[in-house]
């Protein structure tokens, strides 16, 4: 298999964010920088380090649930106090499967399995997402039906999504796009302040009452439903 893809495999990162720390050279297979022809088939005689430390063989796969607050960066930088990594078990190594903005809050999948996680953050692959968004005026019925058409910002046009109506100023929003702060440009390009945002529901996998900073093993139907997605891709 190709060095991203093992690296996937022991839970460094996603298949796609490995490729980017072989681009960045920072992976190195017996000391010599690594390529994305590299192969691993045996790690025999294999030294095999991410920024000069050793990857670890794969582990047995876990999938987490996470209610992130506000004020979390779901990018695992060691040098940041504020980053989701402080707040990870050490062991296994986690990663979220999709990240929240630091200033949104709500469901986390923390995983070290690189194959799901690439299935559910691929864009092409569609799969849902479920926010609450609450916004700081009353909403219109043009807002409703401009924002499940698709909007554009800058060079992106959104896809269609599933919008309703919570209360005046609230609503729920379908995503299957995971465009960086997607639901706020969505927002501002109609005038509107994101004032709250909450994700409730990844794919068929929902938030609930689980507390705030806190996590739990997803259970055996979620992880059959999760599963079941990298079997229809």
């Amino acid at each position: 298999m190709r060095i991203s893809h093992y690296l996937a495999l022991c839970g460094v990162a996603s298949r796609r964010q490995a490729a980017r720390l072989v681009d960045a050279g920072r992976v190195t297979i017996n000391q010599q920088v690594a390529a994305h022809t590299d192969r691993v088939e045996s790690l025999h005689k294999l030294d095999i380090c991410v920024d000069g430390h050793p990857v670890l063989a794969p582990q047995d796969k876990q999938y987490w649930l996470y209610n992130k607050p506000v004020g979390i960066d779901c990018r695992l930088l060691i040098n940041d106090s504020c980053s989701l990594l402080h707040f990870l078990p050490t062991s296994p190594r986690l990663y979220p499967a999709g990240r929240l903005d630091k200033d949104s809050r709500g469901l986390l999948l923390l995983t070290n399995d690189g194959e799901l996680t690439q299935t559910l953050m691929h864009p092409d692959f569609h799969h849902s997402k479920t926010y609450l968004v609450q916004v700081d005026k009353p909403l219109t019925a043009k807002f409703l039906s401009d924002m499940a058409s698709g909007v554009s910002y800058g060079r992106v046009q959104t896809r269609p999504c599933t919008i309703r109506l919570v209360n005046s100023i609230t609503f729920e929003i379908v995503l299957t796009q995971g465009l960086n702060r997607q639901i706020r440009r969505m927002c501002q390009a109609f005038g509107y302040q994101v004032m709250d945002l909450l994700r409730i529901k990844i794919a068929d996998v929902c938030l609930n009452d689980l507390p705030e900073k806190t996590m739990r093993p997803v259970s055996a139907a979620e992880l059959l439903s999760l599963k079941q997605l990298t079997q229809s891709t």
